[in-house]
Formats: structure tokens, sequence, C-alpha cells
């Protein structure tokens, strides 16, 4: 651990001096990422001098208890031993979590989708309870939510909504939501009191900038059309809504929710290269087979990630056996726990990865 960290000082140190040379400086672009990685790596380098001090100071106060013959002396350093080893043990834990490979995503922006599955109204309803809790979860942190398209359904319901969350670590937090929930409860509708099982599937994706994603106008097939609302109700007198088809890859994108053809098309496009960049990242995990094995779940959206229980109050996780009893909180958006154990246990799997 020791080399990698003092390797990781020199990388920083380089950064450092780079980020004072005249020619970075100019060059804005290269300023950026350089002053980004130094960012980055500065929890774990604090560490590390806090870590440097306490080892130096533990070192001192053994050799005082070997040299000196004064008991005060003595007492003083058996003292500040035992002050400092839980210290330097809870630091070495925490720099360990710390040279953890980060995903170099985590810090993005992220574009959630939500899709009602099966189970007809009631699997709407959860997916537009779904989307309150995402973006109630995104307020509580201070994102900025902006929502992107949204296909309504009767009784409140919505069949599919795409929102962009703004803000850092956005994309980091929220990466193991992706997957199939399950909800159980009984149905506003249901008579007899039965409790129905519906889902809802969620795609959490890193929202691409244009230095992850360029997409040549001549790869893209532009529609726009009359947007439509529930019901075949007309919301627009004018050809507004836009579909954005991507030719190299067959990827289809629509928006309608703003008046402007040009806001919708923007909008459109941004799912879009979000979309491009999770394939590029599927690929990679692909080519990358070991890595998957540090991901809490296979990372499959059709994986079965989570039952949401409203009789029992219970959500489960089924990836890492997390069960808590709190569900109407958790819906209302306090999902911070949920989120803390899922990154836990893959910063777990990945340092056990490491050290295999």
């Amino acid at each position: 651990m020791l080399d990698k960290l003092e390797s990781a000082y020199g990388h920083f140190k380089e950064l450092t001096d780079k980020l004072s040379n005249p020619k970075v400086i100019s060059n804005q672009s290269e300023f950026q990422k350089l002053a980004k990685r130094r960012s980055e790596m500065e929890p774990m380098i604090e560490a590390f001098m806090r870590y440097k001090s306490l080892l130096e100071s533990l070192e001192g106060a053994k050799t005082m208890l070997e040299t000196e013959s004064d008991q005060e002396l003595i007492d003083m350093a058996e003292l500040e031993i035992s002050e400092l080893e839980p210290q330097i043990e809870a630091l070495e834990a925490e720099l360990k979590m710390l040279l953890v490979p980060k995903d170099e995503d985590d810090l993005k922006n992220t574009i959630v989708e939500i899709r009602a599955g099966t189970g007809g109204e009631e699997a709407a309803l959860f997916a537009a309870d779904l989307y309150r809790m995402y973006s109630r979860y995104a307020e509580s942190n201070g994102w900025k939510c902006e929502l992107m398209s949204i296909s309504e359904a009767d009784l409140g319901g919505i069949k599919e909504v795409v929102i962009s969350i703004q803000g850092a670590g956005a994309f980091g937090k929220l990466k193991f939501e992706s997957g199939v929930h399950r909800v159980q409860r009984v149905p506003s509708t249901e008579a007899g009191g039965r409790i129905h099982t519906s889902a809802a599937t969620v795609a959490v994706l890193p929202e691409a900038e244009d230095v992850d994603i360029h997409i040549d106008e001549t790869e893209l097939k532009i529609d726009v059309y009359r947007s439509s609302g529930p019901g075949g109700q007309s919301v627009n007198t004018t050809d507004s809504a836009v579909r954005v088809t991507h030719i190299p890859t067959g990827l289809v994108v629509t928006c309608q929710d703003e008046k402007s053809q040009h806001k919708n098309k923007a909008k459109a496009i941004r799912i879009l290269k979000a979309r491009l960049l999770d394939h590029a990242r599927s690929e990679r995990d692909k080519d990358r087979a070991a890595n998957r094995k540090s991901q809490v779940g296979s990372g499959d959206r059709s994986e079965r990630i989570r039952t949401y229980n409203f009789p029992q109050q219970r959500l489960t996780d089924h990836r890492i056996n997390l069960t808590l009893y709190k569900l109407n909180e958790i819906i209302e958006g306090d999902i911070a726990e949920v989120i803390a154990a899922l990154t836990e246990a893959d910063n777990l799997r990945k340092l056990a990865e490491e050290e295999a």
C-alpha cells in the first residue's frame, strides 16, 4: 500500500508542477483536465500526509519508550502509543478505500430513464413513485433535476420518463439503481385487498460531455411531427416534436415536451449521447471481464435488483441482502442509506480483488 501511495504522491506533485507551467495555463482544455485530476487526488494525498505524520509520531513515542528511564516519560509514551495506533489503523482502512480504482464517469451528471414494466396501471403508478423518489433525492443533494421527456398514463402514472440530474458525483451515487425494481402492494382499485406485484425498469447513464462523444450531423436522421398528449389530444399546434435516429447504431430518441423544436432536438441529442456513452462503457466492461466481478450485481438491466413491499413497509436490495423497514421515507427520497451500502459493498469487492 505504501508503494502505491508514494507513487500517487509523486504523480500528484507532477500534476501540481504542470499546472504552474505557462504553456499548460494557456491551454484551457489541458489545464482543466489536469486540475480536475489533481482535485480528485487531493483527499487521498491529504489522508496520506496525515498517515505519514502519525507514523512519525508513533515511531518517536516508541523510541522514547525504549530509551527513557523516567517513569513519567514512559507513561506519556505509552499513552501516546495507545492513542496513535487506533488512529493509524482507521486511516489505513480509509486509505485502502481511497486507493480502490475509481470509475472515471463517477463525477459526471447523469440521465435516468424510468419505464413502467409488467403490471399495467399499477406499474405506471410505481414508475411515477420512482420518478418522485429520485427527484427528491436529487433535491436533497442540491442537484438540479431537469425533465427531458415524459409519457404519462392514466390515474397519474407514467409510462416512461427521462430526467437529467446535474450535480457533482450524481452518476457515481445513482449508478447502482440500474435494473428492475419490483413493487408489492394493494392497488387502490383492488376491492378484495389482494397484493399485486408489478415492476419498473431504471437505467442510469453518465451524461456525455463534448469530449466524450462526437456525433456527426450526417449520422443523424431528424424527423419532426406534431406533439400529442395523453388520450391523443393535441398539446401543440406546430410540428415541434422531434425524433432523432442515430443511423450507425439505430438508436432512436424522441422528445416532445418543449414547445420549441430546437429545444426538443437539443434534449434528444443529449439523451442520444448519453446512450452512446453508456454503450461504449458496456463494451469496455465486456473487454475487462475481470472488472465485472467487482460490480454490485451483473450490471444487466433485466436483473431484478430490489423489492418494495408496502404492506410490510420493507425494502430489500437483493444484490447485497440489505433489508430496511422504512419504505415510506425511502419512496419520499431518503435513499442515502441504500446508496451508501451499495457503494461500500462495491468498494469492498474491488479492494478484495486488488489484494488477491
